[in-house]
């Protein structure tokens, strides 16, 4: 029986751009573009995960506002239950610590890049609401 790993991702936009994050060679997924985040620990919310991730993965902190997408997908290693929200930084720049690189790009350059599959389906949410 798989697994089921609910996590969060930060859609963080400043200037019209978002931060987009690419996952090392050594991690699942390797080298797949994401939203940073994390899993939600036992007894957190998810947006309290997502502000602990964010601060703990890039070194720097953000306001959650809405809500974007919710997407199940099953992966060889379990399923993954992917909640992202729309951000913005309050305090610090974005740092890498555990992804190999960091882009900002407009919304509609988002699908120049190899996404993981999970973040997909928000990848399409931020460009019908984004793209004018």
């Amino acid at each position: 029986m798989k697994k089921h790993i609910h996590v969060v991702g930060a859609v963080i936009i400043e200037d019209g751009k978002v931060l987009c994050a690419q996952r090392g060679a050594t991690k699942t997924l390797a080298y797949k573009w994401e939203f940073p985040g994390g899993k939600i620990e036992e007894g957190e919310t998810p947006q309290a995960a997502l502000k602990r991730e964010i601060d703990e993965e890039m070194d720097c902190t953000i306001e959650i506002g809405e809500a974007i997408e919710t997407t199940v997908y099953e992966y060889d290693f379990g399923f993954v239950h992917l909640t992202t929200f729309y951000c913005h930084l309050i305090n610090g720049k974005p740092t890498l610590t555990e992804h190999i690189a960091i882009s900002w790009l407009s919304p509609d350059e988002l699908m120049s890049l190899d996404w993981a599959p999970a973040d997909i389906p928000a990848v399409t949410k931020i460009q019908e609401k984004l793209i004018k």
